[in-house]
């Protein structure tokens, strides 16, 4: 149990550290930081606390769908937030084009280890992957139709409200989901099978559904992957 918290801990701290990194890179960012920074432009309330209240927003979308969250869910969602502003206060912006490519790239490959990280300890699912997840269970749609669907329709909104869409947010979309494939399976914390069958099933099923989704169609939690939650989200 020590090992599996202090390795969440270390994932949601990281998972932000990616995201800011991402963000401060300024060449695109993934759909739900599109959505986060979008509102950001109209409320100015910081990226982290608007992180933190959109997690909460669609937890309240779990209840529909009879999802449970876990203590992983609500670490997520109050601790990637936070983590991000620590991130984006470290991280000076306004670089030079080729720094801040180095930084994408970098940002992109500290998420993919995030994830591993925090999805490997075992502590349930970040609240947009049980959002997807829940949404499949409910109608019977194929996990990379409601995935899809959830990206375009944060990315449209996002965008609407002037959140950074770009060639960044094209490369997330393809290369999160392989990374992760890799990362997820590398850090996951090997489990007695009578004690992790039930939480496997919960939380690993879906990231492995995931996973194989997105190394189809590439999305973020990504594509072919894992459900991330970029959040991120």
């Amino acid at each position: 149990m020590t090992r599996r918290t202090i390795q969440i801990l270390i994932g949601l701290f990281l998972y932000g550290m990616g995201i800011a990194l991402i963000v401060r890179g300024a060449i695109g960012v993934a759909p739900w930081d599109v959505l986060t920074q979008g509102i950001d432009n109209h409320t100015h309330l910081g990226f982290g606390l608007i992180t933190v209240l959109m997690s909460g927003v669609v937890l309240l979308l779990w209840i529909p769908l009879r999802q449970k969250p876990g203590v992983g869910t609500v670490m997520n969602a109050f601790l990637v937030g936070p983590s991000a502003d620590v991130g984006l206060w470290l991280i000076p912006a306004d670089l030079d084009l080729w720094v801040r490519i180095i930084m994408f790239a970098v940002g992109l490959l500290v998420l993919a280890v995030a994830t591993g990280l925090y999805i490997g300890a075992h502590f349930g699912p970040g609240p947009r992957d049980g959002l997807m997840t829940g949404l499949h269970n409910r109608t019977g749609w194929p996990i990379w139709v409601v995935r899809t669907g959830i990206e375009v329709i944060v990315l449209g909104v996002g965008w609407a409200l002037g959140g950074n869409v770009g060639i960044g947010t094209v490369l997330f979309a393809v290369l999160v989901g392989p990374l992760c494939n890799w990362t997820i399976p590398f850090f996951a914390i090997k489990r007695p099978a009578v004690a992790a069958s039930a939480a496997s099933i919960a939380t690993a099923a879906p990231v492995a559904a995931d996973a194989r989704h997105e190394a189809e169609l590439e999305g973020t939690v990504v594509p072919g992957a894992a459900t991330i939650d970029s959040p991120a989200n």
